[in-house]
């Protein structure tokens, strides 16, 4: 999300946090296809996603009122849709149900049409995203949503840290974790932020 989408985006929450019910929809239209984007590899199930991406938007309506104008609404988003994913893996393991069983076809991501069977370089990029969503998938939940928020959603570490609850030595920390499990499983190098100590200036 570009600066000026983001600028937009607050500019929305405030006139929605302020009564203007019709600010809804620029709200949704500006935050929805990257939250239902971010549920969706967390979940790897598009109704779950988008049951989630609903609910997050009812969390979103309910405490509206308690909106601090400046504050940046993309994170705050996500971070409600993490809590309600979290609750779901808790409920689903309540009963009995295993995350790790098929539930048919894995969606592609929205708005990404489906590569091509002579396409070599999609079909390729399609089975990379594969296998690093199979990596992901056994690696502890903190490390790959700190993976997801950096890569896949284009956060920033401090962006990252109000979404998962910590700091930004936790962010980076668990991605390098993600980092280094990706790097050992799939052989390929990645664009990481500072280690730990090491801060870029």
């Amino acid at each position: 999300m570009t600066a000026v989408m983001g600028g937009a985006l607050e500019h929305a929450m405030v006139r929605y946090a302020g009564g203007d019910d019709a600010a809804l929809g620029d709200v949704y239209d500006l935050l929805a296809p990257q939250l239902f984007g971010f549920l969706l590899r967390l979940t790897r199930d598009r109704a779950a996603a988008e049951d989630l991406c609903h609910e997050t938007f009812l969390r979103i309506h309910r405490a509206r009122s308690s909106y601090r104008p400046g504050a940046e609404v993309r994170p705050w988003a996500l971070s409600i849709g993490r809590r309600l994913f979290l609750d779901l893996v808790r409920a689903r393991r309540r009963e009995s149900l295993s995350l790790d069983e098929p539930r048919g076809e894995r969606p592609s991501d929205p708005g990404v049409a489906s590569p091509e069977p002579q396409a070599d370089e999609r079909a390729a990029a399609t089975e990379l995203e594969r296998e690093i969503e199979r990596v992901l998938a056994r690696l502890p939940e903190r490390q790959a949503t700190a993976f997801r928020l950096l890569k896949q959603e284009g956060l920033s570490v401090a962006e990252a840290a109000e979404v998962l609850g910590t700091t930004a030595l936790g962010v980076k920390l668990r991605a390098h974790r993600a980092y280094d499990a990706l790097r050992a499983a799939l052989g390929r190098e990645w664009d990481l932020p500072a280690r730990p100590g090491k801060e870029r200036t």
